[in-house]
């Protein structure tokens, strides 16, 4: 709708903002397509993702513009939400380019606060919201509108689930808004595909989820948008796809920018070698696995985050055929994930707070199920479980009183990356069929390894090590198995 007064512009149609000169031409009109249909969503939460360049920011801004002069007031209040504030540059720079044009002088911009304020009294906040913590900024606070641009760089959603808390309004009638853009790819790739069920769910009304005390949510939308919708800037601009294509740093990042395909590995420390044709391999009956090869399990500790045991066979030089006719271990050292407990309670990144003689318990009755018990040997696991707790055992004393020993991982300075190049070392052999080299592969039902590992991102500032806050428990613990050294005479072990 128009700026200024609502009685001025009743008969407008929905997404037109602002009158020009001659009056009555609109500045801003959504483009047929993923535009119009995210301005005029009912639905509460809506996620507008695809690939680079439909307008989903210069959407996002207009979202709240076209509730500005409909008799709200200094009520219809707004936020959005970047983890930093050098990433607002862009779209503060938008705002000003079609605020301006919009209202002129009528709509102050305090650059100080950033914080638009318009005619009659209705404002936009530009915010940054970093880590979950960041939310007791805004406790308290009543937003009708709520935006996040660019939702796959937040690693998790819990900052993103606790904002929903404020966005309200006591007056009635207002607009309660949810909102975000996204393409696929980046450190939160995986939830934001998960809460959206994409690319399945595209257009799909999802009005049965449920939230982490089983409570019904609010109704939620993805709106898909695609380059070539945005006319405007493929006319003005024709080398727009041939520089994408350039600026792509691996064939993932290129399909999320071209095709905003979610069916991608995506984030960086292993989207350039996983291959899940390759990798992942048919379901193995552990009690089939060649007496010689050895077999253990590694483990990373959490309560409130998810803890990871992970199962291992470790071939020493004796092939192994699978179910699918492919013949593996005839490299000494080849190593097969072949089970897990990922302990988590089917929310992303939330732990089961389980007490450690509890998970002792569970990993000897998984053994026992795979009829392997007595066969697995003590594997490596965080070295926080020996930390001393005064007064009473610690983790691992705790867990051997159940059966369940453990070796210390090695986290040697510089361990980290190091881990994930080994890993990178073994993805890389198979991918390329290296005859000499140890390889690595996941049984397919490993299915949270393959949920999490693949798309594990690299760190913004550390790029030889993974984003401290992705999901990368089942990572860790796979580190700490592959820079386990086997114990033999003349080598030391973990």
């Amino acid at each position: 709708m128009m700026g200024g007064s609502p009685r001025h512009h009743e008969n407008v149609p929905p997404g037109w903002v602002g009158a020009s000169k001659p009056a009555g031409k609109p500045v801003w009109v959504p483009q047929p397509g993923s535009q119009t249909a995210f301005l005029s969503c009912p639905v509460f939460e809506v996620l507008y993702e695809g690939t680079r360049g439909p307008g989903k920011t210069d959407a996002l801004l207009m979202d709240f513009a076209q509730h500005v002069g409909q008799g709200f007031g200094p009520e219809w209040r707004g936020v959005i939400f970047r983890q930093s504030y050098p990433q607002l540059a862009d779209l503060i720079a938008k705002s000003q380019k079609w605020f301006r044009l919009i209202w002129g002088d009528a709509a102050q911009y305090n650059q100080a606060k950033s914080t638009w304020t318009f005619p009659d009294g209705e404002q936009l906040l530009f915010r940054q919201f970093d880590r979950p913590s960041d939310y007791w900024n805004y406790h308290g606070h009543a937003y009708p509108f709520i935006g996040w641009e660019e939702l796959t760089t937040w690693p998790t959603d819990e900052g993103y689930r606790m904002m929903m808390s404020c966005c309200r309004s006591t007056v009635p009638g207002i607009p309660r808004k949810y909102r975000a853009t996204t393409n696929p790819y980046g450190v939160g790739h995986n939830w934001v595909k998960a809460r959206f069920r994409l690319p399945h769910g595209r257009s799909r009304v999802i009005v049965d989820a449920v939230g982490p005390d089983g409570s019904p949510e609010p109704p939620r939308v993805a709106i898909h948008g695609h380059l070539m919708e945005n006319r405007v800037l493929l006319d003005a601009d024709p080398d727009y796809i041939n520089r994408l294509r350039m600026s792509a740093r691996n064939p993932n990042e290129l399909r999320a920018w071209l095709e905003g395909s979610w069916d991608i590995t995506s984030g960086g420390m292993f989207d350039d070698l996983w291959d899940g044709q390759l990798h992942v391999i048919p379901r193995i009956d552990p009690r089939n696995i060649p007496s010689g090869w050895r077999i253990d399990r590694a483990f990373d500790y959490g309560q409130s985050r998810p803890f990871s045991v992970g199962w291992y066979a470790e071939s020493n030089g004796e092939p192994m055929t699978l179910p699918d006719g492919r013949v593996i271990g005839h490299v000494r050292g080849d190593l097969v994930r072949f089970a897990e407990w990922y302990g988590f309670t089917g929310k992303r990144n939330e732990g089961l707070n389980m007490p450690p003689t509890d998970i002792a318990q569970g990993i000897i009755l998984r053994e026992r199920r795979m009829g392997i018990v007595g066969r697995v040997l003590p594997g490596p696991a965080d070295t926080s479980i020996f930390d001393p707790r005064p007064g009473s055992p610690n983790i691992a004393e705790a867990m051997r009183s159940q059966g369940v020993r453990w070796e210390r991982a090695a986290k040697d300075p510089g361990s980290r990356s190091q881990g994930w190049q080994m890993i990178r070392e073994r993805l890389q052999a198979v991918k390329v069929g290296a005859p000499d080299r140890p390889g690595l592969w996941v049984t397919e039902d490993c299915l949270q390894f393959i949920e999490t590992v693949p798309v594990l991102p690299r760190d913004d500032k550390n790029p030889d090590d993974v984003h401290t806050d992705a999901e990368d428990h089942i990572g860790d613990e796979l580190r700490y198995r592959v820079r386990r050294m086997r114990r033999s005479a003349g080598q030391r072990g973990f």
